[in-house]
């Protein structure tokens, strides 16, 4: 198996996470300006060029939820989506809540800081994202569960979205003190050894971060 992207990319990190949970063998093409020839590879399989895309012997399989998806239809190893389907929905949902509230706020900060999307940050842009992070990180407080993982005892799907959300998130607009309980799950997440892995492989392009010098606490 083929995962294509880059160590610093939060979605990269949400399939490599896992690949390494379910104890798959895969081989690492990143994805940038000295590898040409991986984005060559990456075109053939995905026109939309954007990754992570895995080729599993000869089946491109795109978007990182899919990709998660496909593993746990194709594959071996722990489940990440639990076999029952009440369970499986909640696994979804928390999925779509990190990917499409968390990330997408943190995201939406960064870009204002990407030079290539606007000259300058727009201050009303960044506190509306502020403040959507803001809310999320309320409701995860009071939403998780006091078990280990986002949805119980197991690591999910759910787990693999919030390991790099939660990463990016809390260098973007830190995660307040008062928040006692998701701060001790990023923790957990951080600790996690698939997680670890990725932190430590996105360690050389640190000085990519375009909000000031990367933070050295993680």
């Amino acid at each position: 198996m083929i995962l294509y992207g880059h160590p610093f990319s939060s979605y990269t990190w949400k399939a490599a996470i896992a690949l390494d949970e379910k104890g798959l063998a895969y081989d690492f093409r990143q994805v940038g300006p000295n590898y040409p020839e991986h984005a060559s590879e990456l075109a053939a399989l995905w026109p939309l060029g954007k990754f992570p895309v895995i080729d599993d012997g000869g089946k491109a399989v795109a978007e990182s939820s899919i990709i998660i998806e496909h593993l746990d239809l194709h594959h071996p190893g722990p489940r990440l989506i639990p076999a029952d389907p009440v369970a499986a929905l909640a696994v979804r949902f928390m999925d779509r809540v990190f990917d499409n509230h968390v990330m997408a706020g943190m995201q939406a900060i960064v870009s204002e800081h990407l030079p290539f999307v606007t000259p300058t940050p727009d201050p009303s842009r960044v506190d509306r994202a502020k403040a959507a992070l803001d809310t999320v990180y309320a409701w995860l407080e009071a939403n998780l569960p006091e078990a280990q993982w986002a949805c119980g005892e197991d690591f999910t799907m759910a787990d693999c979205a919030a390991a790099p959300a939660l990463f990016y998130a809390d260098w973007t607009h830190p995660i307040a003190e008062t928040h006692a309980r998701l701060r001790a799950y990023r923790a957990r997440l951080l600790a996690r050894p698939s997680v670890a892995r990725a932190v430590d492989g996105a360690r050389p392009y640190r000085h990519f971060w375009p909000l000031g010098p990367a933070p050295e606490r993680d």
